[in-house]
């Protein structure tokens, strides 16, 4: 697998929560060489299973949401669309290229006041997105012609940056499901213990609903997840960061099952923990009660600039955290306890 050009081919599809298919059917040809079969579900997951063969074999689920942060649009104004965000910093947002996708989908700029026009103290704040509109070039009556709840999504093309570094649109969390990918391929030709399916979940930046329903639905005895963490960046703190290029971080806390954790740990003795004093602001929160109740473990991806149109992430990182997996996957067997 190419993990580069894999990883340009998840970035550049679109898939807003709410209108993931686009995004899951890209990542679908991806997964389909390296599970027995695949399906999207009625939320919108994308399931692929592996068999391993056994009767009455235990399951494992590793998920990685495939959804992306958007705007919304809202209205219009003499030609320009309104908008609120789901999950952008509206300070990002300023000379944006956008796709707004309605039918046809149509390229946009998010624009604002020029600098010339404002006073030196509306010069030394960012714009609130009470300020900001979208210019698709339209007129006022086509304007009013994209109906309000036409989701936007960023429009930047992926791009290599020096070294193995990767930067794009969505790389939360699509960098992610690529981890999931490459384990996938690491296990080729393996005997496995137990069963293996891969949740692309939906709608994780919008409450988790692909999670919900994927855990219940799919019902593991064990669940991995896998997420983007904030890596090292200037003035960013050390304590609430880790590095960029230290391949994967292995969650600690009370919401993650201590066997998990602990067969993580061992198996990668060196990677970095990331401490977690509750919530994880994860999937997680959606499999530790799902059904009975189901023991996760969390892997991190480090990423750079989360929630912006250029998240960073290291190859690097990508290929060490699958091959944690894939050694997990393998490892688990019949004396395992739940």
């Amino acid at each position: 697998m190419d993990l580069k050009q894999s990883l340009f081919a998840l970035s550049s599809a679109i898939g807003p929560s709410g209108m993931e298919r686009p995004a899951a059917e890209t990542a679908e040809k991806l997964l389909s060489p390296l599970v027995d079969q695949t399906s999207i579900d009625s939320a919108g997951n994308l399931v692929g299973l592996r068999r391993c063969g056994k009767r009455n074999a235990k399951r494992v689920l590793l998920d990685a949401h495939i959804d992306e942060v958007s705007l919304v649009v809202t209205g219009q104004k003499e030609g320009y669309l309104t908008f609120s965000c789901l999950g952008i910093d509206a300070r990002l947002l300023p000379a944006s290229t956008v796709t707004v996708l309605a039918e046809p989908p149509m390229p946009g700029i998010i624009t604002c006041l020029p600098p010339d026009t404002l006073t030196a103290e509306e010069r030394e704040k960012p714009f609130g997105v009470d300020k900001l509109y979208i210019d698709c070039g339209l007129t006022e009556e086509q304007a009013k012609t994209v109906l309000p709840g036409t989701r936007v999504a960023y429009d930047t093309q992926p791009l290599a940056l020096a070294g193995d570094t990767v930067s794009g649109k969505s790389l939360d969390n699509r960098a992610c499901f690529l981890v999931l990918l490459r384990a996938m391929e690491l296990l080729q030709g393996k005997a496995l213990p137990v069963d293996v399916v891969v949740l692309g979940s939906v709608q994780e930046e919008t409450g988790g609903l692909g999670a919900k329903t994927g855990a219940f639905s799919q019902m593991p005895d064990w669940a991995l997840v896998v997420d983007v963490t904030f890596a090292h960046q200037p003035d960013a703190p050390r304590s609430a960061t880790v590095p960029l290029g230290g391949g994967p971080a292995i969650g600690v806390g009370p919401h993650l099952h201590r066997s998990i954790t602990d067969k993580l740990r061992a198996l990668a003795p060196e990677a970095t923990l990331e401490i977690l004093e509750g919530g994880t602001g994860t999937n997680v929160s959606a499999f530790q009660i799902a059904r009975e109740g189901i023991p996760t473990g969390l892997i991190s991806l480090p990423e750079r600039y989360m929630h912006t149109p250029v998240e960073a992430v290291r190859l690097g990182d990508l290929e060490s955290s699958a091959k944690l997996i894939a050694d997990w996957v393998v490892s688990l067997g019949e004396e395992e306890t739940v």
